[in-house]
C-alpha cells in the first residue's frame, strides 16, 4: 500500500465513510493516476479537466458517474494533499435523474424462482422483502433477524444510519431453510472459508452476481436488472399497495422525503388514477378534414 493511498483511507475512515464509499474513492484516484502514468500528487487542475473530458468522450460515463469520480478527486486534493480546489475550473456536470427500472410482482416472483440454492433464494428474497441496499444486505448479521418482534435491524446504512424494517413471515421461512443448510453464526451471509473466512460477510459483488445470474435464468436479463432494482420494486410495490410516502421513506432510510417521491412517477396505480386534461375537453366530430402530407 502506497503512502498516499494509506493516508486517503485514514482520512476517509476518520470521517466514518462507509467501506463501499472508501473503495469507490480509492479506486477513482487510482484510475486517475493510471491514466496519466504519474502519481496523483504530481497532477493538477489541467489533468483533472482532461480526465473529466475523457470520462465523457472515451469511456462514455454518465454525468452521475463522472460526478462521483470528481468527488473522489476533490476529497483527495482537499483532505489528503491540503490543496485548494476550484469548482469554477472543474465544474460538476449537470445531474441527470432517470427513472429506475421496475419489475412487476410477477417478474419478481420469476426472479426468485430462478434461484438454484437456498442461499441464492434467501439473498433475493431479503433484497426484495426489506428494500436493503446490497451493501446492507451483505453485512446483515444473524442477530439482526428479530423473529420475536418480526423486524430486521439494518445497521450502518447509508450515512451510518440504522433502521428497522418489517420481517416478512415468508422471508423468515426462507431464512430458516437457508440456515439449516449453511448454519451461519455471525454474518447472515458469510463468505466461504476458502475466500475471506466464515467470520466475514460476502462481498456486495457476490450479491450482484446472484442477481444477474437469476435474471439470466428467468429471462429478465434484457431488463438491466441489478440488486438495487429490487429495492426500487420494494418501494414501488409498497406504494401501490397503499403505503404512504413517509413510511416508505423511513423503511428505505432516505434522508429527505424528496428522494422518495420518485416512486410516485413509477407507480402505475398512481399514474392511472390521474386523468389526462385531454379527457375533460369537449371535442366535436371525429377529427375534421384530412389534409395530404
Amino acid at each position: 500500500m502506497t503512502h498516499l493511498r494509506q493516508l486517503m483511507i485514514e482520512e476517509l475512515r476518520r470521517r466514518n465513510f462507509a467501506e463501499s464509499t472508501i473503495r469507490a474513492y480509492v479506486h477513482g484516484v487510482e484510475h486517475f493516476s493510471r491514466y496519466f502514468h504519474r502519481r496523483p500528487d504530481q497532477l493538477g487542475p489541467e489533468h483533472i479537466r482532461q480526465y473529466q473530458a475523457m470520462l465523457f468522450s472515451k469511456l462514455k460515463y454518465s454525468p452521475n458517474t463522472v460526478t462521483a469520480r470528481l468527488g473522489a478527486l476533490r476529497f483527495f486534493y482537499i483532505k489528503v494533499l491540503k490543496r485548494n480546489w476550484s469548482i469554477a475550473e472543474t465544474p460538476y456536470p449537470k445531474k441527470v435523474i432517470r427513472l429506475p427500472e421496475i419489475l412487476s410482482p410477477e417478474e419478481v416472483a420469476r426472479l426468485i424462482d430462478a434461484s438454484r440454492t437456498p442461499f441464492q433464494r434467501a439473498v433475493l428474497m431479503t433484497l426484495y422483502a426489506t428494500g436493503a441496499r446490497r451493501a446492507e444486505a451483505a453485512t446483515l448479521k444473524v442477530s439482526n433477524i428479530d423473529s420475536r418482534r418480526m423486524v430486521v435491524h439494518i445497521q450502518g446504512g447509508k450515512g451510518r444510519k440504522d433502521r428497522d424494517v418489517m420481517l416478512s413471515p415468508r422471508l423468515l421461512d426462507a431464512l430458516r431453510e437457508y440456515w439449516r443448510c449453511r448454519r451461519p453464526q455471525v454474518y447472515l451471509f458469510p463468505s466461504s472459508s476458502g475466500h475471506r473466512g466464515v467470520d466475514h460477510p460476502i462481498s456486495d459483488k457476490t450479491i450482484w452476481n446472484v442477481c444477474r445470474a437469476a435474471a439470466r435464468r428467468a429471462g429478465l436479463e434484457h431488463r438491466h436488472l441489478h440488486p438495487h432494482t429490487l429495492r426500487h420494486c420494494f418501494a414501488t410495490h409498497l406504494l401501490e399497495a397503499g403505503a404512504d410516502l413517509r413510511t416508505i421513506q423511513m423503511l428505505l432510510g432516505h434522508r429527505d422525503l424528496e428522494e422518495t417521491t420518485i416512486y410516485l412517477h413509477l407507480s402505475s396505480k398512481h399514474l392511472s388514477a390521474t386523468a389526462s386534461p385531454l379527457d375533460a375537453l369537449t371535442i366535436n366530430g371525429s377529427g375534421g378534414r384530412t389534409h395530404d402530407a
